[in-house]
């Protein structure tokens, strides 16, 4: 039996407030405190709450609606947080610009996703239109939104990508450089790496920007073992322990973000190893699930809440004038390692 929609009573209900003050957080209104409106917004995405655009059209003239776009294989794990902070990032972002914020999700290997997603730029019912990756970097998409005059920006864009059209992101390259010379510092010199979906340019350019680090301090790349991982919990579980059962076990795994991290550490522990005594683990982009696991996770921040609005920010700003300006200026947010407790130096872990 399919489940019915939620509504704006249960949107309601979900951030205990009363149905006008999610009508007046949906709508930018006024006083409104802000850790209410935090409430609300959260209570909308995890309902997968969508606001009747139709009737908003009828009544305004204009529907002031931006929509993103996430790469999900429905059939798949999803990622635990990366997609509801890009989502509530926008639709704070949004709401502070009186625009709605419409989430869609398209399998990059499904056929005609890449049209469905350029029949929506082309419908005329859109004001604007976000991609992340990997739908950030297919440039043949790109162009025909751009062909079809939707305004576009993409999230965490490579650099072929971010010729075309305006982009937000951090350098993913630096990021990666950071997080190499801080085990390099640590004294490890033998690692493993588990890379994300070879089509996320992103996650390829922390891979160069790590391995670009561990060259600086002399250790070339047969030094480190690389994996194909998917950005899934199941996935760093699966991969993690083909690593730490091998018989040359590294003293560094790394991952190209806090999921994979987080399924590796599972896998650390089923097979009764003390992290980071036995083995250091890292992650990537500071999620929640790189605080609450044991250790917690040494990863690197990416500011996601950040990204989603800052993407609304620049994609009001094409769609206020038209076009004009910079039509690919970017905005690079800042990034940073935080150090917890699943690395130690490798004396440390010889010792402990």
């Amino acid at each position: 039996m399919k489940s019915r929609r939620p509504t704006i009573d249960d949107v309601a209900a979900r951030a205990g407030v009363a149905r006008a003050t999610v009508s007046r957080v949906l709508n930018n209104g006024p006083n409104v405190r802000q850790e209410v409106r935090d409430k609300v917004q959260l209570a909308v995405v995890e309902l997968g709450y969508k606001v009747n655009v139709q009737a908003r059209h009828l009544a305004s003239g204009s529907s002031r609606q931006i929509a993103l776009i996430h790469a999900t294989d429905t059939e798949a794990e999803p990622n635990s947080y990366y997609h509801s902070g890009l989502e509530l990032g926008a639709m704070r972002g949004c709401a502070e610009r009186g625009y709605s914020l419409a989430t869609y999700t398209a399998n990059p290997e499904a056929a005609g996703e890449r049209e469905r997603i350029l029949d929506m730029a082309r419908s005329g019912n859109l004001d604007g239109l976000i991609l992340t990756p990997p739908f950030a970097d297919d440039l043949k998409l790109i162009k025909s939104i751009l062909q079809s005059e939707c305004p576009l920006v993409c999230i965490s864009a490579g650099p072929d990508a971010q010729r075309l059209v305006p982009w937000v992101g951090i350098d993913d390259a630096a990021a990666g450089e950071a997080i190499g010379s801080f085990l390099v510092r640590l004294g490890h010199r033998r690692f493993a790496y588990v890379d994300g979906p070879a089509d996320h340019v992103s996650a390829g350019l922390r891979r160069k920007g790590f391995l670009a680090a561990l060259a600086k301090a002399g250790i070339g790349p047969e030094a480190v073992a690389i994996y194909r991982g998917n950005f899934t919990f199941r996935s760093g579980v699966e991969i993690g322990q083909q690593i730490l059962c091998a018989p040359d076990r590294p003293s560094a795994l790394v991952c190209a973000n806090d999921d994979m991290a987080a399924g590796a550490l599972l896998a650390a522990h089923k097979l009764a190893l003390r992290i980071p005594a036995d083995i250091s683990i890292t992650g990537f982009d500071d999620t929640p699930v790189s605080e609450i696991v044991w250790p917690p996770l040494t990863t690197v921040h990416q500011p996601i809440r950040l990204l989603g609005a800052r993407a609304v920010e620049r994609l009001v700003e094409v769609i206020e004038t038209n076009g004009k300006g910079d039509g690919s200026s970017g905005n690079c947010v800042p990034f940073r390692v935080v150090d917890r407790m699943s690395t130690a130096p490798v004396e440390e872990r010889l010792t402990g």
